[in-house]
């Protein structure tokens, strides 16, 4: 059964089925069979009133909590008038999380809850309405979170894609963020890629000893002015040899002398 999420002013998701002959998902508006309703799964949703999100990258549930988390990396062509609960923010540029609840870790309930964890950017600059803890640093918060990952002991984390010089000011990287407890909504900075890149895809091995990242495109940005072109790439990682250009890269993290990483 593939369903459509709704999110509720007052908290609540409702999943929506999208079954052909059921509600608007009939022959009258276009949907001759199921496989019409899954070709066209965008104007089948609209139909059933699902809620249109800031640009969804990555949904995954937490090991340990069972809740679920949904990545937003942002919307800038959300007009005011279009602005509801789950995206607050018209031209939202630096994206947000939602974190959805089901009822007694049944994901297969027909209605979740649903709470705003964070929305990114600069808490610094009111105008932006970010909403990390104040316990978040400098260095702590993000904008456009694109993926997530869970260790084994049920911590977020997320990794950013769109962060540069003139967006937020820094590069993108991967953050920690707690969810839980007083500390709820607090995010530490852990790796930040090199200029021009994309981190996504991290991924911890089962005793969080070792943590995978991709690395995107590195130098695809200008730097220091300077366009970033084949010939003179803003950064030639991960060599730095002048007869090398940058590369995209998977790299291996382990803790100095071993442990569980973010210990």
């Amino acid at each position: 059964m593939l369903s459509v999420a709704r999110y509720n002013a007052d908290g609540t998701v409702d999943w929506l089925p999208l079954v052909h002959g059921q509600g608007p998902l009939t022959a009258e508006n276009g949907f001759a069979s199921q496989a019409d309703v899954l070709i066209s799964l965008r104007p089948a949703a609209d139909k059933l009133g699902a809620t249109k999100m800031d640009r969804p990258e990555d949904v995954e549930a937490n090991p340990v909590t069972q809740k679920v988390y949904v990545i937003l990396t942002n919307n800038g062509n959300r007009k005011p008038e279009q602005a509801d609960a789950a995206n607050p923010r018209a031209v939202n540029h630096f994206g947000h999380i939602i974190e959805m609840i089901p009822p007694g870790g049944d994901h297969a309930a027909a209605q979740f809850r649903w709470e705003m964890l964070v929305r990114c950017g600069d808490p610094s600059v009111a105008a932006i309405g970010a909403t990390f803890s104040t316990d978040t640093s400098r260095n702590g918060w993000f904008g456009m979170p694109d993926n997530l990952a869970f260790d084994s002991q049920g911590r977020l984390w997320v990794a950013t894609d769109g962060q540069t010089k003139s967006t937020t000011g820094r590069a993108d990287g991967l953050w920690g963020v707690e969810t839980e407890g007083p500390a709820r909504g607090t995010s530490r900075h852990f790796y930040r890629v090199a200029v021009g890149a994309e981190l996504c895809g991290p991924c911890f091995t089962p005793d969080d000893e070792t943590l995978f990242v991709a690395v995107q495109h590195p130098a695809e940005e200008e730097s220091s002015g300077e366009p970033s072109s084949f010939e003179e790439p803003s950064t030639r990682w991960p060599d730095f040899m002048p007869d090398m250009p940058p590369r995209p890269s998977v790299v291996v993290i382990t803790k100095r002398g071993g442990g569980k990483i973010g210990t």
